[in-house]
């Protein structure tokens, strides 16, 4: 089965989290999203809006084109 982009998406955002030595919890209370719902985004079951991405690049102040770097 092929992998979606959500999958790669979550990736993505657990590396960003991990190489700034954030847990899941610290993400989420940074971001003010749950971290049940980081989790979920991280394992690729969330389709996240806009809005989600903007607070989860903030938290971990990156851009959101660095967000979206490896779908280059």
């Amino acid at each position: 089965m092929a992998r979606d982009i959500r999958y790669y998406f979550g990736q993505r955002i657990r590396d960003l989290r991990e190489q700034q030595g954030l847990s899941q919890e610290g993400l989420g209370m940074k971001s003010k999203l749950h971290r049940t719902y980081i989790g979920s985004i991280e394992r690729g079951e969330q389709n996240v809006s806009i809005v989600n991405i903007q607070k989860i690049a903030r938290a971990l102040n990156v851009s959101l084109a660095e967000i979206f770097k490896v779908f280059r």
